[in-house]
């Protein structure tokens, strides 16, 4: 289990990574579907969230990590910090026994399995945002579509409140999984 996790983990990393590579100089500023960010601000976000994962992952607590993520995590060269982040990232998660002790998220005590499904599932529908976002191709990964995909819809009613996604979009049954997995998570397919 733990491997088809970070299996999973890993595609959504690049996933969100090819598209990161894909940004032209004339693109940072460019809108993307999540409405109050551009793609410096999207890609910023997940930067930070990977740079948090190391921290977190060796038992940090929320107040250790402090503010030292805010701002500006991107400099003069968006795609290397993001290069940068997402290999500390990476070999956190992979380091041996990472995912045995829980991790401290603002949810509380967190199983460090349930934040990495998170961090998938964020990588996945930011990978979609971004290619949105520089008029990329938007077509992911099958396997790790479907694997999201199954998670977002067995976490998607707890979500509701807390105001991390839009209220789901309606889509055809006949919706391919990925329009469905943005489209549960308030994108429009």
């Amino acid at each position: 289990m733990e491997l088809e996790l970070l299996d999973s983990f890993d595609r959504a990393l690049d996933e969100f990574g090819h598209r990161v590579q894909r940004v032209g100089d004339g693109q940072w500023d460019a809108p993307t579907p999540c409405t109050e960010w551009s793609v410096r601000d999207l890609v910023g976000h997940v930067t930070g969230e990977q740079l948090w994962a190391p921290w977190l992952l060796r038992g940090a607590s929320l107040d250790e990590v402090g503010d030292r993520f805010d701002g500006d995590v991107l400099g003069d060269d968006p795609a290397g910090a993001w290069a940068a982040a997402a290999a500390a990232s990476r070999g956190a998660f992979h380091r041996p026994g990472a995912l045995d002790a829980p991790v401290h998220t603002g949810s509380g005590l967190t199983p460090a399995t349930d934040y990495l499904r998170q961090m998938t599932l964020d990588l996945t529908v930011h990978a979609w945002d971004l290619a949105q976002g520089i008029g990329a191709d938007d077509a992911l990964d099958g396997e790790l579509v479907a694997s999201e995909l199954g998670f977002a819809e067995s976490q998607i009613d707890g979500w509701q409140d807390s105001g991390l996604f839009d209220p789901p979009v309606r889509v055809g049954d006949e919706a391919r999984p990925q329009d469905r997995l943005v489209a549960l998570l308030g994108r429009r397919p």
